[in-house]
C-alpha cells in the first residue's frame, strides 16, 4: 500500500501547477489622448480653423477656408486611425511547459507563437542614449519581437520580467 502524500510528484513538482503561468503580461501601445482629450483637441483646432477661415474669407482669400476644412478632416482621420490602432495588444505567458506570445491586431486578428521554455532565450538590442530598442524571443532559429509598441522603459521592465521567469523555469529542471 502506498504511503505519504500522493498528490505530490516524486520530483517535487505539483502536477497541477505545471501549466500555471510563472509570468503573464499584456502589452498595449501607449496612447497620449483620451476620448475627452480628443474632443478638446478637435474643438480647439476647429475653432482656430473657423476663426482664420472667416478672417481669410473677409479678406478675399476664400479658397483658404476650403483648405482649412480639408486639414480638419485629415487631423480627424489621423486621430481616429491612431485610436483604432491603440486597440491592438500583445500577451506574453510563460509556464513550466511553454512560452506563449500572442499578438492581436486592431482588427481582432490573432497570431500566436509557442516555444519550449528550455530552448528559448531573450535577446536585446540596446542603445546608450535611447535605452532598450528591441527585445526578441529566440527559439530554434525562430525570432519574434516582443513589446514592439512599448517605450524603451516599458520594454526594459518586460525584459526583466521575462528573463526572471525564464531563469525560474530553467532552474526548475
Amino acid at each position: 500500500m502506498a504511503r505519504g502524500n500522493l498528490s505530490v510528484h516524486p520530483d517535487g513538482l505539483d502536477p497541477d501547477s505545471i501549466d500555471r503561468p510563472v509570468f503573464s503580461a499584456t502589452i498595449r501601445p501607449h496612447q497620449s489622448l483620451s476620448r475627452t482629450g480628443f474632443r478638446i483637441v478637435m474643438t480647439g483646432c476647429c475653432l482656430v480653423s473657423l476663426t482664420v477661415s472667416i478672417w481669410c474669407w473677409r479678406m478675399g482669400f476664400w479658397p483658404v477656408a476650403g483648405f482649412f476644412g480639408l486639414d480638419m478632416l485629415a487631423i480627424y482621420a489621423a486621430l481616429k486611425i491612431s485610436f483604432r490602432r491603440g486597440r491592438s495588444f500583445e500577451e506574453v505567458m510563460i509556464s513550466q511547459i511553454e512560452v506563449l506570445l500572442a499578438r492581436v491586431s486592431h482588427r481582432g486578428e490573432r497570431r500566436e507563437w509557442r516555444f519550449n521554455p528550455l530552448w528559448t532565450k531573450l535577446t536585446r538590442v540596446e542603445d546608450e542614449e535611447y535605452g532598450l530598442q528591441r527585445l526578441t524571443l529566440v527559439s530554434r532559429r525562430e525570432y519574434v519581437a516582443v513589446a514592439r509598441d512599448a517605450s524603451p522603459d516599458e520594454r526594459a521592465r518586460v525584459a526583466h520580467g521575462l528573463s526572471a521567469a525564464l531563469a525560474q523555469v530553467k532552474k526548475g529542471y
